[in-house]
């Protein structure tokens, strides 16, 4: 199913998702514009992925994870991707790190919106990363957008900003931040997703709530934010937001490299709430926080008017 044409010539397209909550609620597929937008390992065994446990290391096979309450630290990539969720596909949750994750997941038009609840003790800080890894070709961009606007004549609700800061991790040494301004990645261009160059870089954009990635002919925009303490409608501008992009051009693991792409919305603004508790989620007054991640996907029809280098979306 698609919507009509849009000016520009983008038409909107249904967007689906399937889940395997048996696995930690992992998303497995995710289609629209007559594409899957998710990556999958080719060397990992999904039986591989499907016995881990509780603390066991990562495993990177592809689609999206749910990274929470960390994405660094202990235990790596958090505690809930390694267990198995409760409830159904449009409403499923699991206890990790001593807090409760609530995700409702269904359609927003031809769209996704996926509308997260977290529980637990007031005050308690945490980070939750949708860790999506997304299966792009050499020469799609990522663009990240204020408010107000469309990108290469897609609608969305944002015109193409510069500037946000970045925060590099693991440079110069591991461990270590380096802090600059997007699309710098500390001399790798972050909104750049190829040709493979052999690097790998991860980095946070602090604030960061809306990003287009524009692949050829097709585009994903992504819209996410807290709503409140109590899950009213409107942007809660306390709560931090920011992007963690992961750009893998064939430059991690050493000795046997290959190609990923994590464009990853998240609430909070570092990897590791224990190390960076300033920069943490925290659970409200009312012992929960509220947040939304919506999504849709986009394809451009022909056009023999259509300007040859056409300018990105939001």
């Amino acid at each position: 199913m698609t919507g009509g044409p849009a000016a520009g010539g983008w038409r909107q397209a249904e967007l689906r998702a399937t889940t395997d909550l048996a696995h930690g609620g992992r998303w497995t597929s995710l289609t629209g514009a007559g594409r899957e937008w998710l990556w999958r390992h080719p060397d990992v065994d999904p039986r591989v992925r499907d016995s881990v446990s509780p603390g066991d290391a990562f495993i990177d096979a592809g689609g999206v994870e749910e990274c929470f309450p960390t994405v660094r630290g202990t235990p790596d990539h958090g505690d809930a991707w390694s267990q198995p969720w409760d409830g159904t596909t449009s409403d499923a949750s699991v206890s990790a790190g001593g807090l409760r994750l609530t995700r409702t997941l269904g359609p927003e038009g031809l769209g996704l919106r996926a509308s997260y609840r977290v529980e637990g003790p007031p005050g308690t800080p945490f980070v939750h990363a949708v860790h999506a890894l997304l299966d792009l070709r050499p020469g799609a961009r990522l663009v990240l957008t204020g408010a107000g606007g469309a990108v290469d004549g897609l609608p969305t609700d944002g015109l193409p900003v510069d500037g946000p800061p970045v925060d590099v991790l693991d440079r110069p040494a591991p461990g270590d931040v380096i802090r600059t301004t997007w699309p710098d990645g500390a001399g790798v261009p972050l909104d750049v997703l190829g040709p493979d160059d052999g690097t790998a870089t991860a980095a946070i954009v602090r604030g960061a709530r809306r990003a287009v990635v524009l692949d050829g002919d097709d585009a994903l925009h992504l819209s996410w934010g807290a709503v409140g303490d109590g899950g009213s409608a409107g942007d809660d501008d306390e709560v931090p937001c920011s992007l963690l992009v992961w750009r893998n051009l064939g430059g991690w693991p050493a000795g046997a490299p290959y190609r990923s792409i994590g464009i990853e919305p998240m609430i909070g603004a570092t990897a590791e709430p224990r190390t960076r508790p300033s920069d943490a989620a925290r659970i409200g007054p009312s012992g929960r926080l509220h947040w939304t991640l919506t999504i849709s996907a986009w394809r451009r029809t022909p056009s023999r008017t259509r300007h040859p280098n056409p300018t990105p979306p939001p």
